[in-house]
Order: structure tokens, then C-alpha cells, then sequence
């Protein structure tokens, strides 16, 4: 039985005081939550979670990580600083790092590795358009965006990462799949990773990432193959989040 993973992402939002105000709200009303709860946020709010969430049972990670370890790479971030934050999870390939930063699937692939490499549990983002969708294309993009990832971590490493994903047409869009929609694809992905390890695949958790709010989060994570959601918006209202974590069980 694969354990719902309900995680927020900030995205290039926050600031000190509501930070505070968010993360007090969803400490306050979490109670004995059956799923795991991450919050993922900028990495200068990283410190913040930390002081703020540390001995309680809502976890945190970031929205990206460098392929390197260290050196001469400006503006980055590496896997030794978050983890020296206690981040548990490292969101990757997220469809706004690919289209806005022209990450390759072989980048998100390095990354991984890297991220696994020191402990972290990378959030695999992957994902189609509406173009893409619409030309019938969205198994051969997921696939070849997941199989970068699989060839770079190999069998080893295929048990310890989350998969997320995320339609890039229903990301901030108020458009949402389906929820067969969205299982047909997760299923499609559980069986793309089952070519790799077929009992590590049924491990894997594979997060929705299209606008899951709390009207449609009840239906969506009540799907087989939906293990919970990586959440955009409803992710920075303490109230909506909290409804998706109890509509996860």
C-alpha cells in the first residue's frame, strides 16, 4: 500500500510574514494526517521551514538543485545546502524549468542522480501540452521524459524517487484532467517504470500536479494509480490545502 504524498509548490511566491501565517495555519489543522505532508519552497524560505516545521510531522523541500556538487556556478543551489536545511524533497524537471529555463530530459536526468546522491527525494515533473495532447502525443512525451530519468538512475535508484504528473495545459489554467484522464496516464508511467523493476514500479509514488484544488481532490486521489498531489495554487491557502490533505485519507 503506497503511503499519499501531498506536497505544496510555492513556486516564486512568499514572503517572512506569510510565510508564517501559512505554515502556523497548516501546523495548526494537519492533526493525525494518514498521508506525508512536504511543503516545497524558494530556497530563501528554506531556513525558515526548517525552524519553523522542524518536530512536527509536515516535511519540506526545495524546487530545484544544481547538477553539481560545488564550484564556479553562479545562482546555484546544491544538494550539500539543502540538505544542510533538512530538505527531504527536491522538486525536478518541473514544465516551468524545462520551458522557461530550457532544461533537456537528460538535465533533469543529471539532476536526479545528484539529488539522490545526497539523500534526497527527487519529485520527477513530467508533462504535456495542450499541443501535444491534442496531436495525440502525450504517451511519447511522458515516456521520454520519465525514460531520461530511468536511464540516468537505473534500477538502483527507480525505488527511491516520486514521479509527478502534470499536464502543462491545467498548471494555472483552472483547467484540470479528468480523473480517468489522469489516471490513464499514471497507469501509462507505473507501466513504463515496470519495463525497468516491475515490483519497484508498484512502489513508486506518482503525484498529480494539473490544479488539484479541493473540489476535485476527493476524485482524483480516489483513482488507483494517483498517490497524491503536488499542489500549485491551493498550496499557499492554508484552508485549501488542508482540505486536500483530507480528502487524501
Amino acid at each position: 500500500m503506497r503511503r499519499k504524498l501531498i506536497s505544496g509548490n510555492w513556486k516564486m511566491n512568499g514572503i517572512l510574514a506569510a510565510n508564517a501565517a501559512l505554515l502556523e495555519g497548516i501546523k495548526a489543522g494537519v492533526g493525525q494526517a494518514k498521508s506525508e505532508i512536504a511543503v516545497c519552497a524558494p530556497a530563501p524560505y528554506l531556513a525558515q521551514c526548517q525552524q519553523l516545521l522542524s518536530d512536527t510531522p509536515i516535511v519540506w523541500g526545495a524546487q530545484d538543485v544544481s547538477e553539481h556538487d560545488a564550484g564556479a556556478y553562479t545562482g546555484e543551489v546544491s544538494a550539500t545546502m539543502l540538505t544542510d536545511f533538512g530538505c527531504r524533497f527536491v522538486i525536478l524537471g518541473h514544465s516551468e524549468r524545462r520551458a522557461y529555463h530550457g532544461e533537456s530530459d537528460a538535465l533533469v536526468g543529471r539532476k536526479t542522480v545528484r539529488a539522490l546522491a545526497h539523500g534526497l527525494t527527487p519529485i520527477v515533473c513530467v508533462g504535456e501540452t495542450l499541443e501535444e495532447r491534442e496531436a495525440g502525443q502525450t504517451e511519447a512525451v511522458v515516456g521520454r521524459q520519465l525514460d531520461a530519468v530511468l536511464a540516468a538512475v537505473g534500477v538502483a535508484g527507480l525505488a527511491n524517487i516520486v514521479v509527478a504528473y502534470e499536464p502543462v495545459w491545467a498548471i494555472g489554467t483552472g483547467k484540470t484532467a479528468t480523473p480517468q484522464m489522469a489516471q490513464d496516464v499514471h497507469a501509462f508511467l507505473r507501466a513504463r517504470m515496470a519495463e525497468v523493476d516491475a515490483a519497484a514500479a508498484q512502489g513508486v509514488r506518482i503525484l498529480y500536479g494539473g490544479s488539484m484544488k479541493p473540489d476535485n481532490a476527493a476524485e482524483l486521489l480516489a483513482m488507483s494509480d494517483i498517490d497524491g498531489g503536488l499542489i500549485g495554487g491551493a498550496a499557499l491557502k492554508a484552508d485549501d490545502f488542508l482540505s486536500i490533505i483530507r480528502a487524501a485519507g
